[in-house]
């Protein structure tokens, strides 16, 4: 499930979705925190479900390299806008600028893991956090900030999750189906 990548895109998915669900309060809020939380355990079950157990497999050492390289440069940025968008007075466009860099990592993984299908959540999460640097630039509330990155992103991650055990869940069903048409 993790191999596969689908276990990170469910659990980072639900952190954008916490984001985003706080720009609302009360009962709302709690409906879309239980929505995302069961939204990340059917896809970790589906997962679980559909994805053979050596999906994704091991990486070869120069794969895993460049992948600890790729993420270890993401992690340093994050830390950074961190800490200058606190140390500047606009702790709002720490999530914009996240996402921005999330999803331009996703470019360099795709290449990685031989699956030009990552450009769609970069460029998706790219356009989030453009979006809320955007709602901030014309004087948009934070909270819109947060709903727009937050929910953008959470669907983002969401649904390349749904499209990575949808492939598998397909590709279970055609082998059965050829199974019972040899053995007829």
């Amino acid at each position: 499930m993790f191999k596969s990548g689908v276990g990170f895109l469910a659990l980072f998915g639900l952190g954008w979705w916490l984001l985003g669900s706080s720009a609302f309060e009360g009962s709302v809020r709690q409906v879309l925190v239980a929505v995302g939380c069961a939204v990340m355990v059917g896809l970790m079950l589906a997962a679980r479900r559909f994805l053979p157990s050596s999906a994704g497999g091991p990486f070869p050492v120069d794969r895993r390299r460049r992948f600890n390289q790729i993420n270890g440069l993401q992690w340093l940025l994050i830390i950074a806008i961190a800490a200058v968008c606190r140390y500047v007075g606009v702790p709002v466009l720490i999530p914009p600028l996240i996402a921005v860099v999330v999803g331009l990592h996703f470019l360099p993984l795709a290449a990685v893991f031989e699956q030009p299908r990552l450009r769609i959540p970069a460029a998706l999460l790219i356009a989030s956090g453009a979006t809320g640097m955007t709602v901030w630039l014309t004087n948009g509330p934070d909270e819109t900030v947060r709903l727009v990155v937050g929910l953008t992103s959470a669907l983002s991650l969401w649904g390349m999750a749904t499209w990575t055990v949808a492939g598998a869940a397909s590709a279970a069903g055609r082998g059965a189906g050829s199974e019972r048409a040899d053995g007829a």
